[in-house]
This record gives C-alpha cells, sequence and structure tokens, in this order.
C-alpha cells in the first residue's frame, strides 16, 4: 500500500491562509471588479438615464470627460491634491501613534481593558448611523448649549494660534528647516483625526506584540541589550509585516474618507453626471494604489519573516 503525501507545517499554514482570504477574493470577483469595469466604461461616455423605459444609454464621448476634469472642472485638482497631501501627512502619523500606544496598552496595569476600549471607541463612534444621530444632536442644540461651545472654542484657538506663532518663530531662530516645521505644524493641527483613525491600527499592533516570543526578549536581556536596543533589534523586526498591514489600512481608509470620494459621490448624485464623477474615482484609485504599491515596495525590503 502507498502512503498517502502528508501535508507539511508550511503547506498547512499556506491553506490555512488562502481558506482566510477566499471570501474577500469570491467578494471582490463577483462585485468590485464589476464595479471597476463599469467605472472605467462610465469615464469614457456619457451617461444618460431612459426615465421612460429604464436603463441607460452610453455615448462615447473619449478623453473628453478626463479633459474637463483636469482643465475645467474648478475644485478636482485642488481637492486631489490636498487629499494626497493629507494622506502622506496622516499615515506615518498613525502608524508611529498606533505602535507607541500598543506597546503602551500591552503592558499591565490596572483598568488596562477600559483604557483599550477608549482607544477603539473612535472607530465604533465613526459608523454611519452613530455619526448621523451626532449630527442631529448637534442641529437640535444649535443656538444653546453649542454656541456657547463654539464661542469657548473660537476663543481657545485664537490663544493657541499665537503660541503655535511664537513656537514656530522660535523653532526657526534655532535652524530647524522650514518643511520639518510645516509637517509638524500640520500633524499637530489634525491630531484629532490621527487619534480617531489608530483604533484598528491599535488592535493589530497588539496582536503582533503579543505574539512575540517571550525568549526573544529573555535571550535579548542575557546579552546586556538595553530597552532601546531591543526594540529596534527584537520588537520592531518582528512587528513589521503588521506595519505592512496597518501601512494597507491606513491608506485605503485615508482614501474612503478623502474629499474626493464625497465630490464624486456628489457629482454622481446630485448633478447626475456619472462620466465625470467615475473619472474622480478612477484618477484617485489608480493614484492611491501607485501610492500603495511605492510604500509596500519600501516597507517590503526591510521586512523580517518569523516562522
Amino acid at each position: 500500500m502507498r502512503k498517502k503525501n502528508k501535508l507539511t507545517l508550511l503547506q498547512k499554514r499556506g491553506l490555512t491562509g488562502i481558506l482566510f482570504v477566499l471570501p474577500w477574493v469570491v467578494g471582490f470577483i463577483l462585485f468590485y471588479v464589476r464595479s471597476l469595469i463599469m467605472t472605467g466604461q462610465f469615464a469614457f461616455n456619457e451617461l444618460t438615464i431612459d426615465a421612460v423605459n429604464g436603463g441607460y444609454q452610453l455615448t462615447p464621448v473619449g478623453w473628453e470627460n478626463f479633459r474637463y476634469a483636469f482643465q475645467v472642472h474648478g475644485s478636482f485638482k485642488q481637492i486631489l491634491t490636498s487629499s494626497v497631501g493629507n494622506m502622506l501627512i496622516d499615515v506615518p502619523l498613525i502608524i508611529f501613534f498606533s505602535l507607541f500606544m500598543a506597546m503602551l496598552l500591552n503592558k499591565k496595569f490596572p483598568g488596562r481593558a477600559v483604557v483599550r476600549a477608549i482607544f477603539f471607541l473612535p472607530v465604533i463612534l465613526n459608523s454611519g448611523a452613530i455619526t448621523e444621530a451626532m449630527e442631529l444632536s448637534e442641529q437640535m442644540m444649535a443656538g444653546g448649549i453649542s454656541s456657547q461651545a463654539a464661542e469657548v472654542t473660537a476663543t481657545v484657538g485664537s490663544t493657541m494660534a499665537l503660541d503655535i506663532d511664537y513656537l514656530i518663530s522660535m523653532f526657526m531662530n534655532l535652524g530647524i528647516p522650514a518643511s520639518l516645521l510645516d509637517y509638524i505644524v500640520a500633524a499637530v493641527d489634525r491630531i484629532n483625526d490621527i487619534i480617531a483613525a489608530s483604533g484598528i491600527q491599535i488592535v493589530i499592533f497588539i496582536a503582533a506584540l503579543q505574539s512575540i516570543p517571550g525568549s526573544m526578549y529573555e535571550v535579548a536581556k542575557i546579552e546586556g541589550a538595553t530597552g532601546y536596543e531591543t526594540f529596534w533589534k527584537v520588537t520592531f523586526p518582528m512587528v513589521m509585516p503588521h506595519i505592512i498591514t496597518n501601512v494597507v489600512y491606513t491608506i485605503v481608509d485615508s482614501f474612503t474618507e478623502s474629499e474626493v470620494v464625497t465630490l464624486a459621490y456628489e457629482v454622481a448624485f446630485d448633478q447626475f453626471n456619472y462620466g465625470l464623477s467615475s473619472v474622480f474615482s478612477l484618477v484617485s484609485t489608480i493614484i492611491t494604489c501607485i501610492i500603495l504599491v511605492l510604500i509596500v515596495g519600501a516597507i517590503q525590503k526591510r521586512t523580517f519573516y518569523y516562522n
């Protein structure tokens, strides 16, 4: 009798990974690929809805929608540039903040579960139903508490602006490059958005930290490594694969929440210009994919995979 070939450990892990991503692959092929093809088709045509018989008709216009988007439309290029700029600012800050908070939350201290829940709370609060409820409550409170809060915010904002201007001038006198100061100021200005967008990344980094074998830290301690050396020689290399995961998630999440998506939605469903809206979506998707390939490719070369 011939013995059956058994799968090796690596083959079993590979099969587990395939089964894990299989539902996403099926959904991607059945839904997203079809939508992507239709978006590319609409971008090169003028879509006219047939209100009598139903459906729609496509009239080929070539590159006219692209020409209109980049040469005629008043705000697309500005919104696209600002969205890409905000993405490039937010991604490294979100990754750094998420890893830093994950290292703190991975330590044992009283109330750790509550603190973890607080950092994950913005992910829940950003859901559509809760966001609409909060906007409705703000409208109902208009003229009351909200107006007083706005006055306080305006006062505090003006005071902070003076302090920031003083700090910027002080750092410039110390010889710090203006480009670095602009990046820091933009990061501070968006600190609320950075914290709100870090919930999922913190959870992924906590899982990564908990998967690091304790024996590696014991060896580093026996060898006399400092905490700084242990981080760069043990912790950071071991979480590099998860950094790639978080970078991809953060870029895609930033893209879905960008003003370009809002503009494309308004042009499609308010102005009923589906061809122009498809151009906005297609261009922003291509730029996002290029950014993903460049960043992930650069990180991939320095990534260590532990088996």
